[in-house]
This record gives structure tokens, C-alpha cells and sequence, in this order.
């Protein structure tokens, strides 16, 4: 199993991606079975670098927390990607408790897009253009956060389309079967915790 380390992290209320040097993020490299995604959440809690508590498995979904940082999330990959990805995309939803944050959407695409190509985000009927850089994107403001959170609990899938650098289509998809109950484990496992 591959476990990744020194990425991009969760955004804040800057809203771009903090800088490598943060707390790392990790997902399998493999995607697809949620037998070895359960697998892969069991490994991560025991890596050094991997959150600290697991907060619970949901289906396709997972909830974390860090204490040291301090921070919580919700995170899962994708179910289906079109075309064979560079690497392991995944979506997470935030909570800082220290920067008063909550509800903070970032994802990693599986592969490098296009500089002027954009980024949206499907749930539940509704499309979302997002902030992007090359490999990662994130809501535009808190407003886009909650109403994308809000969709992913009304919706049975989320898909995450743009343009490669290579001008081929990006879809990342991801089944939302366990995401409700993630978010509600994170929120509640940051709640009250503070540095």
C-alpha cells in the first residue's frame, strides 16, 4: 500500500490549499473497492503521519481527527475516474476548530488540469464552479462550502469535471453512500476541541 505524505492540505478562510509542511493528507493509491478503502483507513491510522484518531468508517466515507493540529475531516475517493489517473484523487470536508472553520470542502483531482480550464462540481442537480489550482480545488467562499455540503446530503453521487493539461476530459466520481454520516462524525469530533 502507498500511503501519501507532504501535499496539499485542507484550504481555510484564505481559500487556497495550505503549503506542503502542513499535516499530511494520505488515500490509498489503488481506487474503487471499498473493502480495500476500509483496509487502506485502518493502515492510515496507524502511519505516523496519518491522522491520529479515526473517527469511523461509513461506506465509502471516512472521519478523522487530528488533536495536534487541531482539525477533523470527512474524506473518500473517488468510486470512478475516466482514464488512468497520475494520482489519488480524493474529496474531503473540513472543521478547524482553532480558525473557527467548518464545513470546508477540498479535493484532489486525479490528474493535472488545464491552466485555463475551469472546475465544477456536480451533487444533487446543482453545479458548482470552483477555485482551482493545477491539482487541487475548493469552494469559493463559505457561502459555496454549506451549499455544497448541502447537496452532497440530498444527493447519491458527486462527479468533478475539467480539462487535463493533455486536453482530455477529468471525472472524477465519487458515491456519496456514507458522506451524511462522515461530515456528522467530523463535526462532531472537532466540536469543543481546541489547542
Amino acid at each position: 500500500m502507498k500511503l501519501l505524505s507532504g501535499h496539499h492540505v485542507f484550504s481555510c478562510e484564505g481559500r487556497s490549499p495550505e503549503q506542503p509542511g502542513a499535516p499530511p493528507r494520505w488515500i490509498p493509491a489503488f481506487a474503487g473497492k471499498h473493502v480495500l478503502l476500509m483496509l487502506g483507513l485502518m493502515f492510515a491510522a496507524a502511519a505516523p503521519l496519518a491522522a491520529k484518531d479515526r473517527l469511523g468508517v461509513y461506506q465509502g466515507w471516512a472521519a478523522f481527527r487530528d488533536p495536534d493540529t487541531p482539525r477533523c475531516y470527512a474524506i473518500s475517493e473517488p468510486e470512478e475516474t475516466i482514464r488512468t489517473p497520475t494520482r489519488s484523487a480524493y474529496i474531503s470536508v473540513g472543521f478547524w476548530p482553532d480558525r473557527k472553520v467548518t464545513h470546508q470542502l477540498y479535493l484532489r483531482l486525479s490528474r493535472d488540469r488545464s491552466a485555463n480550464s475551469g472546475v465544477t462540481l456536480s451533487a444533487g442537480g446543482r453545479r458548482f464552479r470552483l477555485k482551482a489550482d493545477s491539482s487541487a480545488a475548493w469552494a469559493a467562499d463559505r457561502r459555496m462550502d454549506l451549499a455544497i455540503v448541502a447537496a452532497i446530503r440530498s444527493a447519491t453521487s458527486l462527479s468533478i469535471e475539467t480539462i487535463g493539461r493533455d486536453g482530455r476530459s477529468i471525472v472524477d466520481a465519487y458515491a456519496l453512500r456514507g458522506a451524511p454520516s462522515a461530515i456528522d462524525s467530523a463535526a462532531l469530533g472537532c466540536a469543543g476541541l481546541k489547542r
